[in-house]
């Protein structure tokens, strides 16, 4: 199966050690397998390929090396500087890991200049049209739904199967990835915070209330909320505002990297769905051409509300709505209009019979077209 950076990660590699990181079983060491037919692969957490990492005894005439959860290793990225500076390439270097690689704090010197990082997605509407094909768009987009976008689950199809995979996926992110990061013992606490945030995907969250639910701190809940972001369990969506430092100090809302967990409210799961695929392309956008865009949402005082906003270069760029079945233009558009007047517009609806344009540029798209031809322009 073809993924979607696997060209331009090719490009990289002639000339830069490649940093691929994303959800644990997006199918990074899969893709990075594919990258080069003649390969040599080493897992620290494997103690036989760490005995051989520590030697650097690796075939120096293979195409491509790949470490994978290199990040585990004290002082990785000095002692992966160390193996640039003094062997370049080749053959190619590629570094795979589920966690955000500058989160550890086994960091060492720095690799500056020597690599470009990629993040990889689970599958989204748009790279199943590119693998699949374009036949029963609808269907695809409902199993997504149900099942999430990790390509093993996806592609098994069977409800069941998911239902034992996600409960394995989330065992190995608490019991071992949790523990290599911050040695946290407090993992029941944690598994109810998920739980909590499961029920509140799309709201604004309060610190406060989370964590009056778990019974400790406000500052513990951030800082179990940053562990599940680093572990790329959830996604942070701050609100918009010109203000930087404002808008650090507005409730921010999370939304989840595999849509499948959360509860049977189609609604809810739409709105994750959609956040997914925004943010998938935004990455793309950032670690394939350089472009800075971010993802937000909009609020005011009395409660008003767009789900999301992209901005470009810190610049509003686009307003999304999205809705199961109201097909008729949200009001909401008309109150941002005045600071937002030339970013587009777009209602995203799932159950919609027919697709809108009005005067101003504002768009009504059916959920399925949009997502499998997602762009920000």
């Amino acid at each position: 199966m073809k993924r979607y950076l696997e060209k331009y990660i090719q490009s990289d590699l002639k000339r830069k050690i490649v940093l691929l990181t994303g959800p644990r079983q997006t199918g990074k060491t899969t893709l990075a397998r594919m990258l080069k037919t003649d390969f040599d692969y080493f897992n620290y957490d494997n103690a036989e390929h760490r005995v051989s990492l520590l030697e650097k005894s690796w075939d120096r005439s293979k195409e491509l090396v790949i470490f994978d959860e290199l990040h585990k290793m004290k002082n990785w990225k000095s002692w992966l500087k160390g193996v640039y500076d003094t062997e370049k390439i080749p053959p190619s270097l590629i570094v795979t890991g589920s966690a955000k690689l500058d989160a550890y704090k086994k960091v060492g010197d720095s690799l500056a200049g020597r690599f470009f990082e990629y993040r990889l997605h689970p599958l989204d509407l748009k790279e199943i049209k590119l693998i699949l094909g374009t036949d029963s768009l609808d269907k695809k987009l409902d199993k997504l739904l149900k099942l999430g976008g990790f390509p093993e689950p996806y592609l098994e199809g069977n409800e069941t199967y998911y239902n034992r995979w996600k409960r394995s996926h989330l065992d190995i992110i608490l019991k071992q990835d949790l523990l290599d990061l911050e040695n946290l013992r407090q993992i029941t606490s944690i598994e109810t915070l998920i739980e909590l945030l499961k029920k509140k995907v799309g709201a604004p969250i309060s610190y406060k209330s989370l964590a009056e639910d778990l019974q400790c701190s406000d500052k513990t809940v951030k800082r179990w909320l940053s562990v599940l972001e680093t572990l790329y369990v959830i996604f942070k969506v701050p609100p918009y505002h010109k203000n930087i430092s404002r808008s650090l100090l507005k409730a921010p809302k999370y939304y989840f990297y595999d849509t499948g967990q959360l509860p049977d409210d189609s609604g809810m799961k739409l709105e994750n769905l959609v956040a997914c695929a925004l943010l998938k392309e935004i990455h793309f956008r950032e670690d394939c051409f350089g472009e800075k865009c971010n993802l937000c949402y909009l609020r005011n005082k009395d409660g008003r509300e767009i789900d999301f906003l992209v901005t470009k270069k810190g610049a509003p760029a686009m307003m999304i709505e999205v809705k199961w079945s109201d097909d008729e233009r949200s009001p909401n558009f008309s109150f941002f209009e005045k600071n937002t007047r030339s970013v587009k517009k777009v209602q995203i609806v799932k159950e919609l019979k027919r697709e809108k344009t009005y005067p101003d540029g504002a768009e009504i798209r059916t959920a399925c077209k949009w997502l499998s031809e997602i762009t920000l322009e």
